[in-house]
């Protein structure tokens, strides 16, 4: 991982049942992970403390704040929004958003060392969080638009041989299996978004100068129609 010398980046991850969260502190990374159906809220809060007591740290020391914006759960998405808006504020330190698909790709691309990757997590209601994307000098790239969609309408985006990677891909191997046919090279189903793949990206995006206020941590749920009817309850 390309680490800042200077920075210290907290990153954590609710949008799915595999709850997150990594920190890199003087340049080593500490992780914390555990899968849960439910109480995401309470058992973020308690998994960074976790990670600071392993570093010998504290929130005070953190000098950015990463989390996955979704797509994902609503409710684990919006509980880590809500979260890091809370800290941020605080704290007053800037956030960097990341895409949850992005960061089941990249954990595919680390530990898989393959190039061209077919994301897909289930969305529930007959629906899969889809992307794809490629892996240029270790850090992925997304090649078309994020997309809430049936999984009979995911399909390679070119001909190159793909891993398909996310629960989608375990609820709907088969009809997946056949979008991709002979395009596909593997299935890896039990991939999630985990934090050290959030913290990875977030340092890129560190790098680059892309680091947002506290009011810019913005959800994405891709699935907008849910999220107004959820609001409005």
């Amino acid at each position: 991982m390309t680490l800042l010398k200077n920075m210290n980046i907290l990153a954590l991850d609710t949008c799915t049942e595999y709850c997150s969260t990594a920190l890199i502190f003087q340049g080593q990374v500490y992780k914390k992970s555990e899968i849960t159906s439910r109480g995401h809220s309470d058992l973020i809060l308690g998994m960074m403390d976790d990670v600071f007591k392993q570093a010998g740290a504290s929130i005070s020391d953190v000098d950015a704040l990463a989390f996955g914006r979704g797509p994902g759960s609503f409710t684990g998405v919006r509980v880590g929004v809500g979260v890091t808006q809370g800290i941020a504020f605080a704290r007053e330190i800037p956030v960097i958003p990341i895409s949850s698909l992005a960061a089941v790709a990249q954990h595919a691309a680390d530990e898989l060392n393959v190039e061209y990757i077919a994301v897909a997590m289930d969305a529930r209601m007959g629906e899969v969080y889809a992307a794809h994307f490629q892996c240029i000098e270790g850090i992925v790239r997304l090649l078309d638009d994020e997309q809430v969609c049936p999984p009979e309408k995911f399909k390679p985006v070119s001909k190159q041989s793909w891993v398909g990677v996310g629960t989608g891909w375990n609820v709907y191997n088969d009809i997946l299996s056949q979008n991709f046919t002979d395009n596909l090279s593997s299935v890896h189903a039990d991939y999630f978004p985990h934090s050290t793949s959030i913290l990875k990206l977030a340092t890129i995006e560190a790098e680059a100068g892309r680091l947002l206020p506290a009011e810019q941590a913005m959800p994405v749920y891709l699935r907008n129609n849910v999220a107004k009817k959820k609001a409005q309850q």
